[in-house]
């Protein structure tokens, strides 16, 4: 049997499913498969929404629920409430993910659903994720990564099914731009997010600006170096989101380089 037979078995048997819901690859072939299997009445996403959200990925995420018909639930969070999160603790995702899956937990249920499911897959295991371990403890279902899918099963079938994040680039929670011990705030993520926006202004979808007080360190791949510096605006419009200083990473774009 293969990994999407496997799933599609799984998702029977469960018969009813809440889903973590984040527009990403992940969590998006997870509803597009739970939808098709289970139908539209057995399937509930529930995307959080909040500041460490960029507004154009909440956006996308909802569009994409309704395009999929799938019944849907927003959850608002104000995540400055979880202290961890605030001082950009360590384990700052652990206690995030705690705290928004057990809302998750909450809301499903009084919609009748027992079962929640996350995005998880085997990948996700081989780098830091406290989150997944919050999750874990909840009693989340995490069944792509029962089901052995990597990163790259999932954009490849995806594709096969036509479904159109096959190709998103991954994406991270906006409070992992800034480094450990730093104190968030609203302004400082929505900084943070004007930035990158100028990054995908010039087409460069997975790049980061990683913030080191008034210093914008903008990570690329490096075959994406010369367009930055063929654009002599960017700088000047990266320092209009209130940054003195505008610095090229040369090791290139690294996912999660804080903890790294």
């Amino acid at each position: 049997m293969d990994k999407l037979e496997l799933l599609k078995k799984r998702l029977k048997e469960l018969k009813k499913v809440a889903i973590a819901y984040s527009g990403g690859v992940d969590s998006n072939f997870l509803m597009s498969v739970a939808r098709e299997t289970l139908g539209k009445e057995n399937v509930l996403a529930v995307l959080c929404s909040g500041a460490m959200l960029a507004q154009a990925d909440y956006q996308e995420a909802v569009q994409l629920l309704k395009d999929k018909d799938v019944q849907y639930e927003i959850l608002a969070m104000d995540v400055f409430t979880v202290p961890e999160f605030a001082g950009n603790d360590k384990k700052r995702c652990y206690y995030c993910k705690k705290n928004l899956m057990s809302k998750i937990i909450e809301m499903a249920k009084t919609q009748g659903y027992e079962v929640v499911l996350d995005g998880k897959n085997l990948d996700d295991a081989k780098v830091y994720r406290p989150g997944a371990a919050a999750a874990q403890e909840l009693g989340i279902c995490s069944l792509l990564y029962e089901c052995g899918f990597t990163k790259q099963d999932i954009r490849n079938v995806s594709r096969e099914l036509g479904i159109i994040t096959w190709n998103k680039p991954s994406n991270a929670c906006l409070a992992s731009r800034f480094p450990y011990g730093t104190q968030l705030t609203a302004e400082k993520l929505k900084q943070a997010e004007d930035a990158e926006r100028c990054l995908k202004e010039l087409g460069i979808d997975s790049g980061r600006i990683r913030v080191h007080d008034r210093i914008a360190r903008v990570e690329v791949a490096k075959e994406d170096f010369k367009c930055l510096l063929e654009h002599k605006d960017f700088v000047n419009k990266v320092k209009a989101c209130g940054f003195d200083y505008v610095t090229l990473d040369l090791e290139g774009f690294r996912s999660g380089s804080f903890d790294l």
